[in-house]
């Protein structure tokens, strides 16, 4: 069966539209498409699509946004639309009649979004966080006229979309701004009404910085899963009205959606229908999907785990058993009915980002062995969650040693530098000596964990990524943890090697100083660690910044305190704010060992405002600051759906 394209449904809405719609001069509904997005997952339950939009439609006549929730389990379809702030209700029903017909275009898929220029609608049959997720890998920003515009249009045009980023969250999650001059920037921005005023602030920061790199053109839009953004140099602004403008149109909007909601709902049904027909008779013939992949890794590597034993062995997943738990997931201590021990990885509520992360999991550390990476011992898909299984480590994570004062002597120098040695081998193996490149997106103290004699293990591949040697780099929703994300990265989203090579410069800080890069803003001292690094080295008293707990095991010679400075300094070169001068891996690892060679002097790195999380320099236009920088600085992990 042929796909059904946004033409093949909406023939029938045209011809409603030029007989019944005589007078547009209201005002303006804004109902040029700008998007449509659809995912790759599931076919939805189109009846249960149907129902959903139909109840949706009916709260978008009477107040301007809708949500609605039909069906039961899987077959369950959400739906939410709204129309941005500027909108009168009359107008906001046309705009969200025209993106209601043009949605149905991403049959057969579960996730389906349709951007408009005054409103917004989004589908899907998952259910985490549906309604909170404010951002997520299909972010994105469409430049619009590609005009060139001078520095004062630029200059207008960055003040008004700070107002309106500023004023939003504070005004249910609207704001419309304009700075005028010779070249005036309109600007609106608009969170969806489900959002906390938090959420919708980092939503339209991200947008915001994500929108201005469209400048110098005229025009731009961020179409971000939490919000919409647009800035220009023409005035697209409604004047706001309380009415819904006259009563015969009012009436040809309802005869609208009246039609359009018995034709969405038969052309569903029968999308849906043929959809499920055609893929019963091409199911042989399809290449295999993720699942299947993942179930021939499983069982060509008897990886295969029963949920009941991992159950029986955690005690039901008792606290008592609890070993940690981050943005991904909970870890407890499990032992099997042969006495062998094990981590086991209890993943949050499934959707289907945490399903594309727990496959990439398996994927990515089933197809590599190294003694300095945690091995996988196996997982479980079949129950009611998904669950990994890793060897056990009984000193878990270097974060609990390095950054208690009680655990941290512990560690000797010697110690720390065989970690530091391991954790720069397991990098550079996934780097260079796997068949795809192999970055891990995660590097920090809490993802090097410690076996029984102290030796690294690298954890956490849950947002690895894989490319090949002929690619320099791949473009991919930012995630990771804020303090240890490379400036290029964090601005751009382009992926190379040298993002983590940044984050072992910051862990090598850690492990020497004993202090964290993204503590809490309230530490008396603001600056990030590799300011206050890069600041000591210019002054040439690095050895102030030592971990006092190393005094305590005789380290005080001219060889270690060289030794130690050494890693200081090999850190700050693999924090510079330039990429290109970064050392790979090998070359890092190279320079630790080799004490003798003499190290080139570092160029500074990214200077970060705690206070804001705000890069400045070459990188201040992608400022991620905004007026609760905490709710930042706590997403450890973001797929920046947070992780």
């Amino acid at each position: 069966m042929e796909r059904a394209t946004p033409s093949m449904l909406c023939s029938h809405f045209v011809i409603v539209l030029i007989i019944l719609l005589p007078d547009t001069s209201v005002a303006e509904p804004r109902s040029q498409i700008i998007q449509l997005i659809c995912g790759n997952g599931t076919i939805v339950a189109a009846p249960n699509f149907a129902a959903t939009m139909e109840i949706v439609s009916e709260q978008i006549r009477s107040r301007g946004y809708g949500v609605a929730a039909t069906g039961t389990g899987p077959d369950t379809s959400y739906g939410l639309a709204q129309c941005y702030g500027d909108l009168s209700l009359l107008d906001c029903a046309l705009c969200y009649s025209e993106a209601r017909t043009v949605i149905p275009g991403c049959f057969p898929s579960n996730e389906g979004r349709i951007y408009l220029d005054g409103c917004f609608i989004r589908a899907s049959n998952y259910n985490y966080n549906f309604y909170d997720q404010y951002l997520g890998p299909e972010d994105r920003h469409v430049c619009g006229n590609r005009t060139t515009k001078g520095s004062l249009f630029q200059q207008n045009a960055r003040r008004a979309v700070q107002q309106a980023v500023a004023n939003a969250p504070s005004n249910n999650g609207y704001a419309r701004a304009q700075v005028s001059s010779i070249m005036t920037a309109y600007v609106l921005a608009d969170c969806w009404k489900t959002l906390s005023a938090n959420f919708c602030a980092v939503c339209l920061q991200y947008a915001s910085a994500s929108m201005l790199g469209c400048l110098p053109w005229s025009e731009g839009r961020a179409l971000f899963t939490g919000c919409f953004m647009r800035y220009s140099d023409t005035n697209f602004l409604n004047a706001i009205t309380t009415n819904g403008g006259s009563s015969s149109r009012g009436k040809v909007v309802i005869t609208i959606i009246v039609v359009s909601a018995v034709v969405v709902l038969g052309v569903g049904a029968f999308i849906g229908i043929g959809v499920w027909k055609n893929k019963l008779i091409q199911k042989k013939r399809k290449g295999a999907n993720d699942a299947k992949k993942l179930v021939k890794i499983l069982h060509d590597k008897c990886l295969n785990f029963k949920y009941s034993a991992l159950n029986k062995a955690t005690g039901s997943f008792d606290e008592v058993n609890k070993l940690g738990q981050g943005g991904f997931g909970t870890v407890y201590k499990g032992v099997l009915a042969d006495g062998r021990e094990i981590a086991v990885k209890r993943l949050f509520f499934n959707n289907k980002h945490r399903a594309a992360d727990f496959y990439n999991e398996v994927n990515i550390i089933s197809s590599v062995e190294h003694q300095n990476l945690i091995r996988l011992l196996g997982c479980c898909c079949s129950g009611p969650e998904s669950l990994l299984v890793y060897e056990f480590l009984p000193n878990q994570s270097l974060d609990r040693f390095i950054f208690d004062p009680i655990k941290g002597k512990d560690l000797n120098w010697e110690k720390r530098f065989k970690i530091i040695i391991g954790t720069a081998e397991g990098l550079a193996y996934l780097h260079e000596n796997t068949k795809t490149r192999i970055i891990h997106r995660d590097i920090k103290a809490s993802n090097i964990l410690l076996d029984s004699k102290l030796r690294a293990k690298i954890a956490d591949f849950g947002l690895a990524r894989s490319f090949q040697e002929d690619i320099s780099h791949i473009s991919t929703a930012i995630a990771g943890t804020l303090g240890y994300m490379a400036p290029e990265y964090l601005a751009h989203g382009q992926l190379t090697e040298k993002a983590d090579v940044y984050s072992f410069g910051v862990l090598l800080m850690e492990i020497v100083t004993g202090r964290q890069n993204n503590r809490s803003i309230n530490d008396e001292n603001t600056a990030s660690l590799v300011s206050i690094v890069w600041e000591y080295y210019q002054r040439g008293i690095v050895e102030e910044l030592f971990d006092p707990n190393l005094m305590l095991h005789n380290y005080n010679t001219i060889n270690v305190k060289n030794e130690v400075a050494r890693v200081l300094h090999v850190g700050l070169l693999c924090t510079q704010e330039i990429q290109t001068l970064r050392p790979s891996m090998s070359m890092a690892l190279q320079m630790i060992l080799e004490k003798e060679e003499e190290l080139p002097a570092p160029t500074n790195p990214p200077f970060v405002d705690e206070n804001t999380m705000e890069l400045h320099g070459p990188w201040e236009k992608y400022s991620l600051s905004q007026g609760d920088s905490s709710s930042i600085a706590n997403l450890s992990h973001s797929s920046f759906y947070p992780r």
